[in-house]
């Protein structure tokens, strides 16, 4: 018997129709159908819930029978894998934006040429777009809990990324300007530790919300 037939099946010795169901489950009653007629398949959270609502044990709704388990362990496991991919993609883009923003920046201070507009965009950079980018990047990183605990190494990275671009803009307006070197200023240091920091804390702060609430719900269901 297919797992359709037997969500069908148990649905039915509940006495819930469709519609009863999926909003039980805060789903659709399409969604209901397309599990029932094999179209689709529920996630694990799902069955769960419908195990609870059902009055069965999970055993019972995936059924002895090894060819059932065995379709039903592949899609959670392509499910999984797939969540992973878009997980590592996400992770992927921000870094590149990250990198790529930064060495933008940084890459257009030798395409301007006049001392006044080049201090002027030293300014700009070192004031706004990249404290902006740094808190942005950090923020989502904490919001979606990305890459564990290490993201908490995200300030010192930004930091580092902070203070050297801050010696770079330094470096080429002073030396339109005076003709001169100026040696990196460190002290920009914490102040790109703090930026990366803030929006590392409150993005951790959205994260948790967003794990208690669920849990809050899967408790409550």
């Amino acid at each position: 018997m297919e797992i359709g037939h037997i969500l069908k099946n148990a649905r039915n010795d509940a006495g819930l129709t469709q519609d009863q169901a999926a909003e039980a489950l805060f789903v659709s009653r399409q969604t209901v159908s397309n599990w029932e007629t094999g179209k689709t398949f529920p996630d694990i959270v799902s069955v769960v819930k419908m195990s609870d609502l059902y009055s069965v044990s999970l055993d019972h709704l995936l059924k002895e029978e090894s060819s059932v388990k065995q379709t039903y362990l592949e899609y959670l496991e392509e499910s999984t894998n797939t969540v992973k991919s878009k997980d590592r993609q996400s992770k992927l883009i921000l870094i590149c934006v990250s990198v790529g923003v930064w060495a933008l920046s940084l890459l257009a201070f030798f395409l301007v040429k006049n001392g006044t507009d080049t201090t002027g965009y030293s300014l700009a950079v070192t004031w706004a777009i990249l404290p902006i980018l740094f808190f942005t990047v950090s923020y989502l990183i904490g919001a979606n809990g990305y890459f564990g605990k290490a993201r908490w190494i995200t300030p010192l990275v930004f930091s580092l990324m902070y203070s050297i671009s801050g010696s770079i803009t330094s470096i080429v307006a002073d030396g339109v300007l005076y003709q001169s070197v100026k040696w990196p200023d460190f002290a920009k240091l914490p102040i790109g530790l703090l930026i990366s920091l803030v929006g590392l804390v409150l993005g951790e702060l959205v994260f948790r919300k967003k794990r208690r609430a669920g849990e809050s719900g899967d408790k409550e269901e």
